[in-house]
């Protein structure tokens, strides 16, 4: 991964600066040494200021004690010559045919966090994630399958809800397995005991109506015996009446009255017998709600692993900054951390791989406060830098063999050499991860 990078850099008069030039190495780490105050961070505001323009500006830009104006120069590997000089700093960039330009093609290829770390990493954890997502073209799509997620743990979270509370109205109802299934009609009751009543009173009818022919018949039978004359009448009615008794006889003989006792028990008791339907009704409607929401339950979080599916599959295989480096439920982790449980130097590194990945023309980023990392991380930092063809300009409180180059009281001197003047005998040697 290439991009545009520094080769030079010339800072006189700005902020605690006095006079500093350097080589920052191509690929890797550029380290900054010097004490507390001396201008490491100087460097890096007017680099920032250089190139990003005046939102970089420092609110007191002249070094305190100059009556000279800041000046800048920055060579850029493109063949750019970006100069800030005079009484209002003014910009002047000039390309590699001689034609001037502006802030507006700096700001085509530089990117602004790449001059100010801070930024992103003092951003929120969602944010940094959202950086991420955005960098590696699946910003929009996560953030829509995170929103499905959401809405759909809700809903899931209500209708577990329920189908608990269900399951526990449920099993407080009680049951009467001895009640019948549906309501009992009181005026149905009636209805059929008025019924069974007309019967047996049809039956008593046809008795006595039995009866009476059979008294008519002895009657008739004394009468033909007593009245001779009247012997053929008597006879014919006789044997007429012999046969309706007949009849009569064999329709009244397999009659059966039928009680009526367990109807009147019934209608005596059936406001009891309806409230225990109603009470079975109840218990069986709280347990068919209870099966249903703990089935929806069950459907929604099948729709919730689906989704969380679709967002692994989203994110596998693309191309991240760093190996290890992830967005989990909408938070930036590395090595299974987040960020506020990762190393200092872990931060940095994650830090610089997403600004770098943010603008691939960019081929360049400033740190701050490098002192956080031991050597160890620090030459393992620069060799990572290194394998990326990133360029990191670094400070660091430090006077060490680290360093490339030191501050010291405004001035850019060599390790271990003595400031002479205002600029350094040679330019700062390059370090590509060791030392």
């Amino acid at each position: 991964m290439s991009g545009v990078k520094i080769n030079r850099l010339q800072i006189e008069n700005t902020k605690r600066v006095k006079a500093v030039t350097m080589e920052p190495s191509e690929n890797g780490l550029t380290v900054i040494g010097g004490k507390n105050g001396a201008g490491k961070t100087s460097v890096l505001d007017s680099i920032a200021w250089a190139l990003g323009g005046n939102n970089f500006k420092p609110s007191q830009a002249t070094r305190e004690g100059s009556t000279i104006p800041p000046y800048m120069k920055v060579t850029l590997s493109n063949g750019l010559v970006v100069e800030r000089k005079g009484k209002n700093s003014s910009l002047v960039v000039t390309d590699p045919s001689g034609q001037k330009a502006g802030q507006q093609l700096l700001d085509s290829f530089i990117d602004k966090l790449a001059l100010n770390l801070p930024k992103f990493m003092e951003a929120s954890d969602q944010e940094k994630a959202e950086t991420l997502l955005n960098i590696i073209g699946v910003g929009p799509k996560l953030s829509e399958l995170e929103k499905k997620e959401k809405e759909l743990y809700q809903e899931r979270l209500t209708v577990g809800r329920i189908a608990d509370q269900k399951v526990k109205f449920a099993k407080e109802q009680t049951y009467y397995p001895e009640a019948p299934q549906d309501l009992v009609s009181a005026s149905d009751l009636i209805r059929e005991q008025q019924e069974i009543l007309r019967k047996n009173a049809e039956n008593e009818s046809k008795r006595r109506h039995a009866a009476d022919l059979g008294e008519e018949v002895k009657r008739q039978n004394d009468v033909v015996m007593e009245l001779s004359r009247q012997l053929e009448e008597a006879k014919s009615k006789y044997m007429a009446l012999v046969k309706d008794l007949e009849i009569a006889r064999k329709s009244a003989q397999d009659l059966k009255d039928e009680s009526t006792e367990e109807l009147e028990q019934s209608i005596a008791n059936v406001d009891e017998i309806n409230r225990k339907v109603r009470a079975n009704m109840d218990k069986n409607k709280a347990e068919d709600d209870a099966i249903a929401y703990t089935s929806q339950y069950n459907q929604l979080t099948a729709d919730i692993e689906a989704v969380r599916e679709e967002k692994q599959n989203l994110l596998n295989g693309v191309d991240l900054p760093l190996p290890s480096l992830a967005v989990e439920d909408g938070v930036l982790k590395y090595k299974g951390q987040q960020w506020d449980n990762m190393s200092g130097s872990d931060r940095l590194k994650v830090a610089t791989a997403i600004v770098r990945k943010l603008n691939p023309n960019c081929g360049f980023v400033l740190v701050d406060k490098l002192e956080q990392m031991d050597l160890d991380s620090l030459q393992e930092f620069g060799r990572w830098a290194e394998a990326e063809g990133l360029q990191i300009i670094a400070t660091r409180v430090s006077t060490g063999s680290e360093c490339q180059i030191i501050i010291e009281d405004g001035y850019s001197v060599m390790p271990g050499e003595e400031k002479t003047s205002g600029m350094p005998k040679a330019p700062a040697k390059s370090w590509r991860g060791g030392f």
